[in-house]
């Protein structure tokens, strides 16, 4: 095992590692533009076509919203210097040269943090449709300033996957390692190796994240529904059952709790797994639970309809647009974990977003164990959030911020930098209309996909400007960015969930009444 970097780098075989990521800055190019510039383009090209923009400024001030931060909220002026927040404060005058956004009747809000991404990721030979400019473009217009994305292993090897995002993405500051408890034979891990990861997280106060499925369990299934004839997608799910994501959460707290080290559960999808999480916290275990949008808004129900056209969303030749693992579940599972979400058993809210396009996706037309695996949601995230948890009522727009970007920034410990709108915080921040509507569809989504499981989706809560680093880059509906102005994050190891952790350690030696000392026998 190899240590590098003051930020307690370290490779583990098997296991993937975060690269941390600030989402790409202004330019005074339209939206329609900024493809042209990189050399890529969604539909029809209006190449050529420039404007410039007063958002341009490195002087903003935003006036007479509602502030909000993850503990209160308050009417005040937000005054931002060169992508810092220098002032929060009602009735700030400034001169000429600032440009204002009048926010009046709308919130101001930290820029979302999106803690669970895959951009530009390679699978069996297959890459994502969405790249790193193409996927932040899309977190932009939706209101998210930052995400957090994986290295993937080359041929199971680390360093190799770090070099090709090395290639990607120039540099990376790494506090946390996610280990795959599925995909047998591909990225899984033993209880072995899982045991040592988290003792090796653990020394270096890295957050140690699972993907929670039993992977023999899932493969077993997998040959069942084959044997039975089940090869639709319908196979996806019921050969990885709730039981088996509850039995794998179950076993990855339990194996933290022995090592006495934090435990973050990425995506999850079942009330089996919501469950085991509630019982750790319960008993004051440190783990975090991590819900999608699409697990929070969709059901399988679709899968079973009889005509394959409307299993398939009514894509030609498109196998299964919803598919994911652990799979978005039955009708239930969804609002459990909305309640779950409200009242605090699970902390913060990702995507996992994986996208493929419908051709890649019907790869697994005959055989639901080749579909690739994967949906969208970066750019939706904090639009199905809102609609969902804060308009219905069962959480408050305080509480959205924390869900959205506050918790995220404390748990990969950059709080206040981010997550907060405080003088000396980075100026990532969103301005939502409470009382303007939205709509999801391919057509104008910012993915280069060409499906959303959204689809059709209306809601009220639009979020009409997205700052990031100081820089107006999303207003009016239009989008301003060029690739290669975003920037890196360096994220401290030994976040607020490891404060405490070595006293609870010293409790337990000193419980231990060991070794016994015993009178030697003599013969």
């Amino acid at each position: 095992m190899v240590v590098m970097m003051s930020f307690s780098f370290q490779l583990l075989l098997h296991t993937i590692f975060s690269l941390f990521f600030f989402l790409i800055t202004t330019s005074s190019s339209q939206h329609s533009n900024q493809f042209c510039e990189a050399g890529i383009g969604y539909g029809e090209s209006t190449c050529g076509t420039t404007s410039s923009s007063s958002s341009s400024s490195s002087k903003l001030l935003i006036k007479g919203g509602t502030v909000v931060n993850a503990h209160h909220q308050h009417l005040a002026d937000v005054y931002v210097e060169n992508g810092i927040i220098v002032a929060v404060q009602p009735n700030i005058m400034v001169g000429d040269d600032v440009y204002v956004i009048d926010a009046t009747g709308k919130f101001v809000m930290p820029g979302g943090i999106d803690p669970h991404t895959h951009l530009a990721m390679d699978a069996l030979g297959i890459t994502t449709v969405d790249d790193f400019f193409s996927g932040q473009a899309a977190a932009l217009a939706g209101g998210t300033t930052m995400n957090i994305d994986f290295v993937m292993p080359v041929n199971g090897n680390l360093t190799a996957g770090f070099e090709v995002y090395e290639n990607k993405a120039k540099k990376s500051c790494i506090n946390s390692f996610k280990f795959f408890m599925a995909y047998k034979g591909i990225i899984m891990v033993n209880d072995e190796l899982l045991l040592e990861g988290l003792k090796k997280c653990k020394s270096l106060g890295a957050l140690a994240m699972v993907h929670a499925e039993n992977g023999d369990a899932v493969e077993a299934g997998q040959q069942k529904m084959i044997e039975l004839g089940i090869t639709g997608p319908e196979g996806h799910p019921l050969s990885r059952p709730p039981a088996l994501e509850g039995e794998a959460t179950s076993r990855a707290i339990r194996l933290a709790d022995f090592v006495n080290t934090p435990l973050y559960v990425v995506h999850v999808m079942s009330i089996d797994a919501m469950e085991e999480i509630a019982k750790a916290r319960k008993s004051g275990q440190r783990v975090i639970g991590e819900p999608i949008a699409s697990g929070l808004a969709l059901d399988d129900s679709w899968l079973w309809h009889p005509d394959f056209d409307t299993a398939a969303k009514q894509v030609p030749s498109l196998v299964s647009l919803y598919l994911m693992s652990p799979p978005i579940r039955s009708k239930g599972h969804d609002k459990a974990l909305q309640a779950a979400l409200a009242t605090g058993v699970l902390q913060l809210v990702g995507t996992d977003h994986c996208t493929w396009n419908s051709t890649q996706k019907a790869l697994g037309i005959d055989d639901f164990r080749k579909i690739m695996n994967g949906v969208n949601g970066i750019e939706e995230r904090m639009h199905v959030v809102w609609d969902i948890m804060v308009e219905s009522g069962q959480i408050s727009v305080i509480d959205y911020v924390r869900l959205t970007s506050t918790e995220c920034a404390r748990i990969f410990n950059i709080y206040p930098r981010k997550g907060a709108i405080l003088p000396g915080s980075d100026a990532d921040i969103i301005i939502l209309n409470p009382n303007s509507s939205f709509e999801i569809t391919a057509k104008s989504h910012h993915s280069r996909s060409d499906t959303n499981v959204y689809e059709g989706r209306k809601g009220k809560g639009k979020i009409e400007v997205t700052i990031a680093g100081g820089r107006v880059v999303w207003e009016n509906n239009e989008l301003k960015v060029v690739p290669g102005t975003g920037k890196y994050i360096e994220m401290s190891p030994y976040s607020y969930l490891f404060d405490g952790l070595d006293k609870k350690d010293a409790i337990y030696l000193n419980s231990l009444q060991a070794p016994v000392k015993r009178a030697k026998t003599t013969t």
